[in-house]
């Protein structure tokens, strides 16, 4: 088999220690390794130093969705505790009344109540129809059971309390951290902060679009005193990304699905830099799935939105991307194929382990590559 495509070949052994269990003191000190595919040449920096490699006129394209506290913890209404991992954004759009069950006493009629899918883990499985209590503002009823684990249940919010549906989420959720982060104070404030970036708007991810969480509020101002453009898309990373590829050839792999949002502004403005002989980077493998969905067929870019199933490994020909900032990814995932297949398996396996002989942290809260094609 063509080492491209085997998954041994995407094997990297890495110190428990490298794994960044926090964030950097401050987001621009993260370190960068610059990875230049056009001269084999690689270097180490500060992020703060990503700066160099812009010209005026240049357009950064970012992933502008919002990770929201996905993990609700509570009980059951038989009293054992139960926690809800909700793989989806409710639609508060489609909120509608539902009759009271049994010791309900949230479902009161009113368009409180939206249904979503989600997983969800007990020590005693509970049956379709029981009741979840989070707190006195909102308690759901499980439904059915779906393929892969999923469930299907109905979340009912308190909204006479003088909050809306969204707030009493936000306030009574978790901020879902990767499963690699083992830390005993999962819930830290900080993490609401650190696991965001400053372009995410609009709510929808499970995990952070991480490349993006270098980025600073000095950053983005010395971006634009040298009048670098940002851009955005939306792209809600969905808990797929964590899913581990089983299969020998990777080609085998089905690749889960994400929704994805290239407005028409984004697609004139990266069409007209390119146009003009500037540069498009793409920040993060995300905000580049995005780019190669939109991708029209006669060149450039085009709006689009809708659900993105697109699986890129080696072999794949990039159509909008060729400067792309993006974390250290697992051994054998998805997102290491991405990188690959934009500057060679060979190529990032030796930055992969320069950064590990040189103490780089890896994954979410780790640093970055800047890989310049």
């Amino acid at each position: 088999m063509d080492p491209d495509f085997d998954i041994d070949s995407y094997h990297y052994e890495l110190e428990p220690h490298q794994i960044a269990q926090i964030p950097a003191a401050r987001r621009e000190e993260s370190r960068l390794l610059v990875l230049d595919c056009r001269t084999d040449r690689m270097q180490d920096m500060k992020f703060t130093g990503i700066i160099d490699f812009f010209n005026p006129g240049d357009l950064l394209v970012v992933n502008d969705t919002r990770v929201f506290p996905a993990r609700l913890e509570g009980r059951k209404d038989t009293g054992g505790r139960v926690e809800l991992f909700l793989l989806e954004y409710p639609d508060f759009t489609k909120a509608e009344a539902c009759e009271e069950p049994a010791g309900s006493s949230l479902c009161t009629g009113k368009n409180n109540c939206v249904t979503v899918t989600g997983l969800l883990k007990s020590s005693k499985k509970p049956k379709p129809g029981s009741r979840l209590f989070f707190n006195r503002y909102l308690e759901a009823e499980l439904l059915q059971y779906l393929v892969d684990g999923k469930v299907q249940v109905r979340l009912c919010f308190e909204t006479g309390s003088g909050l809306n549906p969204e707030e009493i989420l936000e306030s009574s959720g978790r901020i879902p951290l990767p499963p690699y982060i083992h830390r005993d104070d999962k819930d830290h404030p900080q993490d609401r902060e650190r696991y965001q970036t400053l372009f995410a708007q609009k709510p929808g991810a499970v995990a952070a679009p991480t490349a993006g969480l270098h980025f600073s509020e000095s950053l983005l101002r010395k971006l634009n005193k040298k009048k670098i453009q940002i851009a955005p898309i939306t792209l809600h990373v969905g808990y797929g990304t964590f899913a581990p590829v089983r299969a020998k050839d990777i080609r085998d792999h089905n690749i889960h699905e994400e929704y994805v949002e290239v407005s028409a502004e984004t697609a004139e403005l990266i069409n007209q830099t390119s146009e003009s002989g500037k540069r498009v980077w793409t920040v993060g493998t995300t905000t580049a799935r995005a780019l190669e969905f939109a991708a029209a067929e006669t060149g450039g870019i085009a709006a689009k939105q809708g659900w993105c199933g697109l699986y890129i490994f080696p072999g794949y020909r990039f159509k909008i991307v060729n400067g792309l900032i993006t974390n250290f990814h697992l051994p054998g995932s998805s997102l290491l194929f991405l990188v690959a297949a934009l500057a060679g398996r060979s190529r990032i396996l030796r930055a992969y382990d320069r950064a590990i002989r040189l103490g780089y942290r890896f994954y979410s809260y780790g640093d970055a590559m800047l890989i310049i094609c």
